[in-house]
């Protein structure tokens, strides 16, 4: 039985659950052993996947569908897309801000097709350049973003993600660690009343865009009121942790949100800024884990 679950974030539909636990397993365990431990043994950490939902049917594996700027249309995915960029350009001296770009700026997109898509091309090219995305392609970063809005609007997507949490987390499970996308999946999973028997000593979410208005707080079950979320009653502390040049943790302090027994922690990832392993090796994230541990009354797996 895991004591502890990782959940994943977007972009590992072409990797499986034993690849994730290949190379996440190593790095949340070195984490732990420079905090000082406990140190889980590899069988007490589990891998909640669910990136084979967003992986398309009938295509020929290892390709990403040929996405373009034509292909973001709906109005969440130019939000959040205009997100980034405002994001990249505050954190990023070498990413011009939209008002610089020969566009109407947030706003224009609205106006027009003809508009919106000069906007979005402008973003791509923004992005792309961006030390965040290290030179990604459209098509790379286009199928990330349509992953975070799909959840929200693919309600059989949703349950199924939140599902494969669900059946990892046993009464023994005493941290929840949770990157990116995941970490939404988890605060949704967590806050579900009828596991009871769940006893979380710790939640950890990594580069989180819980925090982010319109597109993921205020669409989140359940329902955030006046910018204030609901505390998971199953989990007894939670720490978020975040890069401060992190594009997707647009907002990093979770805990004017979701109330004070939230730490938000800051952590410093290099030239990586949002990779889950650079997030899971820190000593910041170590230090959270064996809290969750310890508080636990877990006795030490391997000596330090």
């Amino acid at each position: 039985m895991a004591k502890v679950v990782f959940v994943h974030g977007v972009g590992k539909q072409y990797l499986s659950e034993d690849s994730m636990a290949r190379d996440v397993v190593p790095e949340l365990l070195g984490g732990a052993r420079l905090a000082g431990g406990p140190v889980p043994a590899t069988g007490d950490v589990s891998i909640a996947f669910y990136g084979d939902l967003f992986r398309p049917r009938g295509t020929r594996a290892g390709h990403e569908p040929d996405y373009d700027a034509t292909d973001i249309q709906s109005d969440d995915e130019v939000r959040l897309l205009m997100e980034w960029w405002v994001e990249a350009a505050r954190t990023d001296p070498g990413v011009p801000a939209p008002n610089e770009s020969g566009t109407r700026g947030p706003v224009g997109w609205a106006l027009s097709q003809t508009v919106r898509f000069k906007l979005v091309r402008a973003a791509l090219d923004a992005l792309t350049g961006a030390r965040f995305f290290g030179g990604v392609l459209d098509r790379t970063l286009i199928g990330d973003l349509k992953q975070l809005t799909s959840y929200f609007n693919d309600e059989a997507l949703r349950a199924e993600a939140r599902g494969r949490l669900a059946a990892r987390i046993t009464p023994e499970t005493r941290v929840v660690v949770a990157h990116s996308l995941g970490s939404v999946i988890a605060y949704e999973t967590l806050c579900e009343e009828a596991h009871s028997d769940w006893h979380i000593q710790m939640l950890v979410t990594l580069g989180s865009p819980l925090g982010m208005g319109t597109l993921v707080l205020d669409r989140l079950r359940p329902k955030a009121e006046n910018r204030k979320g609901v505390w998971p009653t199953v989990v007894q502390r939670w720490t978020n942790i975040a890069d401060a040049t992190d594009v997707v943790a647009v907002v990093r302090e979770l805990r004017p949100i979701f109330g004070s027994t939230l730490a938000d922690v800051a952590v410093y990832n290099g030239a990586h800024m949002h990779d889950a392993t650079r997030y899971l090796t820190a000593i910041e994230t170590g230090r959270a884990v064996v809290a969750g541990l310890r508080q636990g009354g877990e006795a030490t797996a391997c000596d330090i």
